[in-house]
Formats: structure tokens, C-alpha cells, sequence
């Protein structure tokens, strides 16, 4: 990551991020907006490789920037930081494109190692975001739901599911790291995924995995 986009309004709140942002990637541009407005004004001129959005803004919401920074310049990876965790909040801002969603309650370690986890194809999701996600779907109906995963496959994604990266699964299963890489790549595949947030959402309509 060498550019990111901050959208933050509070000022205290916007430095401790931009600090957090300069530990996470070493060397990271970061430019600072306030509101929407300021926002919008940014991805007109410049492109990013990371926007780190809150969602309440004095003039908008950070959700709708996440749709138009996503239709502007898709290969932005937008990451919501805020401290809003109702389901309304999270699947919006999932639905208008965000590839993250992490609280601002978590130690400042813990934001870093979820923000690096971008770079590995692992999308950051607070853990209580992703239970949340997982207690969603399981509420819905499900009727048969098939895929043409093999067992080996399936178990892959149950640990995805469960937030283990591709190191920790080699190691549970006694594989290399290159196959279960290959594992998940057949699993993006199979289930037209494109991420970790949308493998689990994956998992949790196949009975995989419970909230």
C-alpha cells in the first residue's frame, strides 16, 4: 500500500488513524478528508490503493463514498473503521463494495494485523463483524444448498471461514503452503468469490460453519 485516503472527522481520532496507517505500511501517503465532501474532491484528482472510511460524517455517509470511490476506481480497497456495528451499517457498506469492516474499539495491534491481512488477500473483519456476518446468514432459510467443492475443499473453507490464514491451514492438514493456496484459488473458483468476507458468507449458506 502507497496511498491511502483517511476519511475521518474527528481530529483526535484522524491522527491516532494516520499514525496506525504509517505503522501498518511504511512509507504510506496519506491524505486526509474531513467529510464527503473533501472525499469526493480527493478521488477526483487522485487515485488510492487503500480508503479507510468512517461511516457518520458531518455532511454524509462513509457508505455511499464507498460506492462511488468502488465505481470511480475499483482496484481501491475500501476498509470501514468505525465504531457502528449494527447489521443495517455492516451489509450496506458490504453491499456498496467495502472489502473490510473493522471497530475502533480493537487494540491498535490488532487493526494493524487486519489492515497487513489486505496485502495476503485476507480481508480485515473485526472478529465481531465476522460472527455477525456468520449469525446473518444462519438466520436465513436454507433450502439444499449443493456446491461442487470436494471434501478436502470444504474443509478448506470451513477454516477460512473461521479466519485461519493459508499458513495456519497447511499446518492443520499437514500440506504444503503452495496446495492449500491452490485449495483456496479452486475455492474462489468454484463458488465465484473474490474474497475472504465473501468465501465466508459462502461457507455459512453451505452449513459449514454456525455463528
Amino acid at each position: 500500500m502507497k496511498t491511502a485516503l483517511l476519511v475521518e472527522d474527528h481530529e483526535i481520532t484522524r491522527v491516532w488513524l494516520r499514525d496506525l496507517l504509517g505503522d501498518a505500511f511504511p512509507r504510506i501517503n496519506v491524505r486526509e478528508a474531513i467529510n464527503c465532501k473533501q472525499a469526493r474532491e480527493a478521488i477526483k484528482t487522485h487515485s488510492f490503493d487503500l480508503a479507510l472510511l468512517d461511516i457518520n460524517l458531518p455532511d454524509g455517509s462513509g457508505v455511499s463514498l464507498v460506492g462511488e470511490i468502488t465505481k470511480q476506481s475499483p482496484e481501491t480497497y475500501c476498509v470501514m473503521n468505525t465504531i457502528m456495528d449494527d447489521d443495517k451499517c455492516l451489509f450496506s457498506s458490504l453491499q456498496a463494495g467495502a472489502k473490510g469492516y473493522l471497530l475502533k474499539e480493537q487494540p491498535r495491534e490488532k487493526l494493524i494485523k487486519h489492515l497487513h491481512g489486505a496485502l495476503n488477500n485476507e480481508p480485515p473483519l473485526s472478529p465481531a463483524i465476522a460472527r455477525r456476518v456468520l449469525r446473518f446468514f444462519h438466520k436465513k432459510p436454507v433450502t439444499q444448498p449443493t456446491s461442487n467443492l470436494s471434501s478436502r475443499e470444504e474443509e478448506v473453507l470451513t477454516f477460512i471461514a473461521k479466519g485461519l490464514n493459508r499458513t495456519d491451514i497447511s499446518r492443520l492438514l499437514g500440506i504444503t503452503s503452495n496446495t492449500a493456496a491452490g485449495h483456496v484459488k479452486n475455492i474462489y473458483v468454484k463458488l465465484n468469490v473474490s474474497s475472504r468476507a465473501e468465501a465466508t458468507l459462502q461457507a455459512a449458506r453451505l452449513g459449514l460453519v454456525r455463528a
